[in-house]
């Protein structure tokens, strides 16, 4: 049944891509249509979701390989990164509905472009597999696009790969850009260790806004696809994707925090949590390994994460955490494809999380949807991608 599903959305909306003239082409920006047919069953797939009574969600723009979400702090204009090769743009109409989906800056010819994140003063960061590129006045027919690292300086060439290669990215509050750099192995062969220690893979790396001084801010992550940084103490948060091969019910998944720079999370000498991986297991780990905040259930696939800053939830929502399960792909039994949400101590710790959106994975193990990124709009409302529907839907709190 979810694979008809996908079909139909796929089909539906590719078709109309093409027909719109925009498949292959170069030059100006295209639209991606707004199907109504599909935009009725997503919306009725929605009614399966299950969240705290008063909040609402809906459908807000079909967007094709929806994956990380950006909002433009100058205009409130959300863009979307894909795996594909295309940035898109989200026209809100100003009544919480989009009237228009326009391909961002066709004639770059983005490649993996699934990292978007935006400056204060609305410069865009677009990153890449193995490129980061900057884009002042996004908004304008014109925008000044410029290479803040070149293709092929992020990560070695040779190290370039699909798996493990979506590229996440924030500005930090010291103006630095903020990149999450995931290795391509599920664990990295000992004898790649100290190189790719080297050279930030499986790590976190943090540029100048003009692509120098580059540093390695922390270490010992195996695949990180979200970060954040918390408004009050400014630390660093993100998830990380943890060892496939432990079994179904481990390791578990991470929430992590680092307080400063030269951190190590563990990885490769630790799968997830503190369970081991065989082939380190009688290496010694890095001294201080930093142990995460949460461990998040085993293979739920956990990507974008954000702090919430806005005031249409509920109290108990302000200043905690946000995070997308994509959903698991190696568990017998499917975990995740859900919205989480994490509480925070008033010492900046995490004090537990709990399940806030359910129910695009059915009883029976089918994906309907899988949440990869979610981001807070200016109003307070909470937008969640999915690249399973090619949707990007909107939560909002209408009361009890």
């Amino acid at each position: 049944m979810h694979r008809s599903f996908k079909r139909t959305i796929f089909a539906t909306g590719v078709l109309a891509y093409m027909a719109s003239g925009g498949a292959l082409a170069q030059g100006a920006p295209r639209n991606f249509p707004q199907n109504p047919e599909t935009a009725a069953s997503i919306q009725q797939n929605l009614k399966n979701i299950k969240m705290p009574p008063g909040f609402k969600i809906d459908l807000y723009a079909m967007v094709p390989g929806a994956r990380a979400i950006a909002v433009d702090p100058t205009t409130g204009t959300a863009y979307i990164g894909t795996r594909k090769n295309a940035v898109w743009v989200l026209h809100d109409d100003g009544n919480g509905k989009v009237s228009q989906v326009t391909e961002f800056s066709p004639a770059t010819g983005f490649k993996d472009p699934n990292g978007v994140c935006f400056a204060p003063d609305g410069t865009l960061f677009v990153v890449e597999l193995n490129r980061i590129l900057s884009f002042s006045n996004p908004g304008s027919a014109t925008p000044t696009q410029k290479d803040v690292v070149p293709q092929g300086q992020l990560i070695p060439v040779g190290d370039e790969a699909y798996n493990h290669g979506a590229r996440v990215c924030r500005v930090g509050p010291e103006g630095k850009l903020y990149v999450a750099v995931g290795q391509h192995y599920n664990v990295l062969p000992p004898e790649k260790y100290d190189a790719y220690y080297k050279e930030g893979m499986g790590a976190i790396v943090r540029y100048n806004q003009n692509g120098s001084g580059r540093e390695i801010y922390a270490h010992g992550i195996r695949n990180s696809v979200g970060l954040d940084f918390n408004p009050k103490d400014k630390t660093l948060w993100f998830t990380d994707n943890q060892t496939d091969t432990l079994g179904d019910d481990r390791p578990p998944g991470e929430l992590n925090r680092a307080t400063k720079a030269g951190q190590d999370f563990g990885y490769p000498f630790y799968g997830g949590g503190h369970d081991r991986t065989v082939e380190y297991q009688d290496k010694t780990p890095p001294a201080g390994v930093i142990f995460p905040q949460v461990n998040l259930p085993p293979h739920a696939a956990d990507l974008g994460m954000s702090f919430y800053e806005g005031a249409s939830f509920p109290k108990k929502y302000a200043g905690g955490i946000f995070d997308a399960e994509h959903g698991s792909w190696v568990r017998k039994h499917p975990l995740g494809a859900r919205i989480m949400f994490a509480h925070l101590k008033p010492d900046g710790t995490a004090a537990g999380i709990e399940v806030f959106a359910s129910g695009w994975l059915t009883p029976d193990g089918q994906y309907k949807g899988r949440p990869v990124d979610v981001e807070p709009m200016k109003d307070g409302s909470l937008l969640v991608s999915d690249d399973f529907a090619s949707a990007v839907y909107r939560i909002s709190y209408v009361g009890k």
